[in-house]
């Protein structure tokens, strides 16, 4: 996500994400062991109830047929997960739209809803490691829905009414598919969507079948590296859809609305330069394909990073988008085990435009640190306001200490250690956690292991500490 301090108004919103029980009650699976409801949450520190126990997904089958006279979907959602002890039911998230029938395994399920909360009740218990598939058919017309801060999210209608993008970060996924809709819980997507004719849409990883069919044309998207759902996305709308490659040979899918073409024109070469710069600083580029999505609606005043092509509300200015193809490995590829770890994500993003910056004869690195300490710089407002390391709640989880602040922890990361050292550690974190999910104890266990030093005091003062440090 970009800086919030600038692109999203902190309107304190109420978290819409709510919590029915589970069935309290267990049975036995066919090798005798007893099974219990899964979790309703996995627990998350911020968002409790975001997720679901008793189960991993490793699959998203998605098939959507979209109508955007009427903002109508008709959808389903196939979702093979493995049990992860033996469960008699289990939870998905889902916001609003009608649930018509679920299987698993192709049998008839019971089902029943409570808020954001879809219950599955299989013919009989799943034994612990089972592998199984969930099928949901439902349909509807999907709604935004407001984060905690209060900004928009979820399927959110295009300026001209004719289109519609989904963005998820934190809760909007749910909005559009049913899921178990944590960042800890990574899966591979197939996401198949049906527009009327002359609609183009774009969806993340790559473009394997583009088929026409009467008044229909329907666009397969294929994302074979493991997903987080709030960096899902579909984009239906009117757009220059390009085809390329980056110089290195990466395939680039670009959709971009007409009324901002004449401001893209350098987006294209832009994105080779960047990537061929962000893979000597921070490593491989991780995905098979790259690319944009560049759209606008009035809900909308920011940027997401969904996975393999960053969303962006209008065309965008270089700086952001070093930030959000930054995120392809710090979020995206290495992905927070909790919200709290979010800084992870956005201090390598931020930190990722203070190196440009210094590798392209603007300010250096400790000139822009210089400017966060006192205030100088039009991002730094707030940077004080709680330790990046522990917002404070959910509401919060994005405010400016987890982008500048952040990155400040960062720079002083490198002080300590020194360069060589320093991009060592980005490198080795890219590779060592490459398509999965690591936390703050792991990168800072790493830190030390790579420098030999007790960064103990650096962490707990910059990291986790209360106000504005004193300045050594």
């Amino acid at each position: 996500m970009p800086r919030r301090s600038s692109l999203r108004a902190l309107t304190g919103a109420l978290l819409l994400v709510t919590c029915a029980a589970c069935t309290s009650g267990s049975d036995s699976t066919e090798d005798g062991s007893a099974a219990k409801a899964g979790a309703a949450g996995i627990g998350d520190p911020l968002f409790p109830q975001q997720g679901n126990g008793g189960y991993d997904v490793t699959h998203y089958g998605l098939t959507l047929d979209y109508e955007p006279e009427g903002n109508r979907l008709k959808a389903t959602a196939e979702i093979t997960a493995r049990a992860t002890g033996p469960i008699s039911s289990f939870n998905l998230d889902f916001a609003g739209l009608r649930v018509r029938e679920t299987t698993v395994d192709g049998n008839p399920a019971k089902f029943s809803r409570s808020g954001t909360e879809l219950t599955v009740t299989p013919e009989s218990s799943l034994s612990k490691g089972r592998i199984f598939k969930t099928t949901v058919r439902y349909d509807g017309s999907p709604k935004t829905i407001a984060d905690p801060d209060g900004s928009m999210e979820g399927w959110i209608e295009t300026k001209d009414g004719d289109g519609a993008v989904a963005l998820g970060q934190p809760n909007g996924s749910m909005a559009w598919f049913p899921g178990n809709h944590h960042p800890s819980d990574k899966a591979a997507y197939d996401i198949d969507v049906t527009v009327p004719k002359g609609y183009t849409a774009v969806s993340n990883g790559d473009l394997k079948s583009h088929e026409k069919t009467g008044k229909r044309e329907t666009f397969e998207w294929q994302s074979p590296e493991p997903m987080a759902s709030y960096l899902a996305t579909v984009a239906v709308g009117s757009f220059e859809f390009t085809e390329t490659t980056t110089d290195t040979g990466i395939r680039q899918y670009n959709a971009i609305d007409y009324d901002e073409l004449d401001d893209s024109a350098d987006v294209n070469a832009f994105v080779s330069e960047l990537l061929d710069w962000q893979s000597k600083r921070f490593g491989p580029y991780p995905f098979a394909t790259t690319g944009v999505i560049i759209d606008h609606a009035p809900e909308i005043e920011y940027a997401l990073e969904t996975q393999t092509k960053p969303f962006f509300d209008r065309a965008p200015d270089k700086q952001l988008m070093v930030h959000e193809f930054a995120h392809q490995w710090f979020g995206n590829s290495v992905t927070p085990r909790t919200w709290k770890d979010v800084w992870l994500n956005e201090g390598f993003a931020t930190y990722a435009e203070w190196l440009w910056e210094e590798d392209h004869g603007k300010r250096t690195t400790d000139e822009t640190f210089e400017d966060f300490w006192n205030g100088d710089d039009d991002e730094s407002e707030g940077i004080w306001d709680f330790p990046p390391g522990n917002p404070p709640s959910a509401d919060r989880v994005l405010d400016a200490p987890v982008y500048g602040r952040a990155a400040m922890v960062l720079h002083k990361l490198r002080r300590a250690v020194g360069d060589d050292t320093f991009f060592g550690i980005v490198r080795a974190w890219t590779k060592d956690h490459r398509h999965g999910v690591a936390d703050t104890k792991q990168f800072i266990e790493l830190c030390e292991k790579k420098s030999g030093k007790d960064l103990g005091k650096l962490f707990d003062t910059w990291l986790y500490g209360d106000g504005k440090p004193e300045k050594p």
